[in-house]
């Protein structure tokens, strides 16, 4: 039995340092925090801050040098590599800054491909129309890539990582290859998914308009977080900061 069902992801003291030839480059430094089922997350902070390494951490993609990583109360960071690669089938979604769509294939094509890579776990017929409806779709479900605007091609993309009903959506700059109007209705259909699906959602922006539509924000500045590492922090340090200005 977890002992905090509620938590969707736990780190512990995360370390991650490059070994570029002979230098050591701590990208991470003993980072702790957690988000809980269903929180939106933005992680913001200047380039090298570590954002992106602790992204890919979340996803699996790295081994830690140091720490723990809690997935849905599984520690992938003591995993090998093949069953790391299984839960992050199972309960990881990416959206990514450039869409990687397949071009010959249609949004419908897109879509499915993922649902049979995934395999049995993934969403019913109803559940995928629900997405595609959800995400505003349905008009483009039988075009190509090249016959998508950029939001549309992300919205595909969003569809994709939602196929498999992952426990946690990781967005990667998911509005930074798109135009203003484009970025906001992405960020309008995320925040869709996690106000009426209870999304789980980690996303990585530059861009502090992106990341007011977080539930929460975390800071980053040379590999450590400079923000309340909880939901229950994050609340008190709130209500502390209200009351002051009352």
């Amino acid at each position: 039995m977890e002992k905090f069902p509620n938590r969707a992801i736990e780190t512990i003291d995360l370390s991650m340092t490059y070994h570029p030839g002979k230098i050591e480059v701590p990208a991470l430094k003993s980072v702790s925090f957690t988000v809980e089922k269903g929180e939106f997350i933005a992680v913001m902070g200047p380039s090298g801050c570590g954002k992106s390494t602790l992204l890919h951490l979340l996803g699996g993609l790295m081994q830690p040098t140091g720490g723990r990583i809690f997935i849905d109360g599984i520690d992938i960071s003591s995993l090998e590599d093949s069953e790391r690669t299984a839960v992050r089938r199972e309960k990881i979604g990416y959206v990514f800054q450039r869409f990687n769509l397949l071009p010959t294939l249609t949004a419908k094509g897109n879509i499915e491909l993922a649902k049979k890579i995934h395999g049995n776990g993934s969403l019913g017929r109803n559940g995928i129309g629900e997405v595609i409806e959800m995400l505003g779709l349905t008009e483009k479900i039988n075009s190509r890539p090249a016959e998508l605007s950029g939001g549309e091609q992300q919205r595909v993309a969003i569809a994709r990582a939602l196929i498999n009903q992952p426990s946690i959506i990781l967005a990667d700059e998911p509005t930074g290859s798109l135009d203003s109007k484009n970025a906001h209705t992405v960020l309008h259909k995320l925040q869709t998914l996690n106000e009426k699906l209870k999304q789980t959602i980690v996303m990585i922006t530059h861009d502090s308009e992106a990341a007011s539509i977080a539930s929460r924000v975390i800071e980053m500045k040379d590999g450590q977080i400079h923000t309340p590492t909880s939901k229950y922090e994050y609340e008190s340090e709130l209500r502390t900061s209200i009351s002051i200005h009352e």
